[in-house]
């Protein structure tokens, strides 16, 4: 009768997050960050209708990277959540960081777990302040970590050298179009600074804004087609 294969806890987790490192950095990178009228999400997704940027709420946004069947999971999990507590006390009672936390306390669980393999997901949830510098962006990882991110956060890839080229041309005061344009030429310099920079054009982008001048309450809006395409050929180069 053979014995038990033993592994020690350290090795083990070690290993479970080499595993959904490893399947993070083969998806394609997503950029969010604060501009003058709100939080842009800009992913490289070449697909049509599976989407890695969503809403969850009337000022809250989704971004994620990884295996989409799990992150798809999350997005509804995410949406239920905020359904529910929406109808249970008040609209302006669901927010970012409850959002962030419920997610944290999941991803978590999953990743302590024995039984399952940890999910191969890094998140973005975003909430949409009532005035600029009010803004919310919280990341999370594979294991439940949660940072409150200031200004900008890159999931996936390369993540590091885009969030290099991105910090470089950012400001708080950015135009919607020139936080467009500089989203696109990080995300296309992925390969490294001595690289040529990729062109990646609307076909090849999903771009989505919360966009703090809507007069309506739902402030999540896509940008696609014709509309996506101007911001690209109008802006001034960021940086």
């Amino acid at each position: 009768m053979s014995s038990p294969f033993y592994v020690a806890p350290e090795q083990q987790m070690k290993d479970r997050a080499d595993f959904a490192r490893k399947g993070i950095a083969r998806g394609r990178s997503v950029a969010v960050l604060r501009y003058a009228e709100g939080i842009l999400f800009v992913a490289e997704n070449r697909s049509q209708a599976l989407h890695k940027v969503s809403e969850i709420h009337d000022r809250i946004g989704f971004a994620a990277v990884g295996r989409y069947n799990e992150f798809e999971n999350l997005r509804i999990a995410g949406i239920r959540h905020a359904d529910m507590r929406g109808y249970a006390y008040d609209r302006s009672d669901v927010t970012g960081r409850g959002l962030a936390n419920a997610y944290a306390q999941l991803l978590g669980t999953i990743f302590s777990s024995g039984g399952e393999k940890p999910y191969e997901v890094e998140l973005v949830v975003a909430e949409l302040g009532p005035a600029p510098g009010t803004d919310q962006i919280y990341r999370l990882t594979y294991d439940g970590s949660v940072a409150d991110e200031e200004h900008l956060a890159v999931m996936g890839g390369s993540a590091e050298v885009i969030t290099e080229v991105l910090d470089a041309g950012y400001r708080d005061d950015l135009p919607l179009a020139e936080a467009v344009r500089l989203a696109v030429r990080s995300l296309g310099s992925d390969a490294g600074p001595d690289k040529p920079v990729r062109e990646l054009g609307p076909d090849s982008l999903e771009v989505a804004v919360l966009d703090r001048s809507r007069s309506q309450s739902r402030k999540f809006r896509r940008i696609t087609g014709a509309a996506l395409q101007q911001l690209l050929d109008d802006a001034p180069t960021a940086g």
